[in-house]
């Protein structure tokens, strides 16, 4: 076993004995989900102000109610069309707020170009989500791209803890909307595949139902 896969099985572990712990408490998933807004909330307002280093740690604290909401939901059996609906929504406001606490930041210092920057990044995460959730109304599923919602909260923990947030907002501003186009590429070619196979089949273009999944 390599360092690497050890520490992947130990933290799998400290996870497994949350969602336990968690399940025999019997706490409703969504208010697990709601907890991860409040602490990013938290988060939010310390990047306001600066302390980009305690913030880090509390979106580490965020990321656990985030890793965990879905686990203890399918352990309790508590999963719901809503509750895939909710956590996605609130998903959105929590990456929202922690940029909303950059933008309040870079303002107050008078960062103009990082003002501008963070609201590119704010427009990239939202479309990434955007992109997905809309093709997977036209196509069985739109998966594709790197920067999904678990790599732009990783890279905003190692930007806040090591002070690189400026480098943090370029990486996830190229790659974000890089997916998004992406995204919109691999749904005009599955359209277009999808099309051909209807059309050779002797049916109208809108025969083939999908199946909308949770968006990231």
């Amino acid at each position: 076993m390599t360092i690497t896969s050890a520490i992947g099985a130990a933290c799998d572990k400290i996870v497994v004995a949350i969602v336990r712990a968690l399940a025999l408490a019997r706490i409703h998933p969504n208010v697990l989900t709601f907890v991860g807004l409040a602490i990013n909330i938290v988060a939010a307002a310390l990047l306001g102000t600066g302390q980009f280093r305690t913030a880090g740690f509390v979106i580490m604290g965020a990321a656990v109610f985030d890793l965990v909401d879905g686990r203890v939901a399918r352990l309790t059996n508590r999963v719901t069309r809503f509750g895939g609906f909710f956590d996605s929504v609130l998903d959105r406001y929590s990456d929202l707020a922690l940029l909303m606490g950059l933008l309040v930041y870079y303002a107050s210092i008078n960062r103009f170009f990082y003002v501008v920057l963070t609201a590119i990044v704010m427009t990239a995460s939202v479309m990434v989500s955007y992109t997905r959730a809309r093709a997977e109304n036209v196509i069985p599923r739109c998966k594709v791209g790197f920067m999904e919602r678990p790599e732009r909260i990783v890279l905003f923990i190692i930007g806040a803890l090591f002070d690189r947030m400026a480098a943090v907002l370029w990486v996830i501003a190229v790659l974000g909307n890089l997916t998004v186009v992406h995204r919109m590429i691999y749904t005009w070619q599955e359209t277009r595949r999808l099309e051909d196979a209807q059309l050779r089949a002797g049916l109208p273009a809108e025969a083939a139902p999908v199946k909308p999944a949770r968006p990231s």
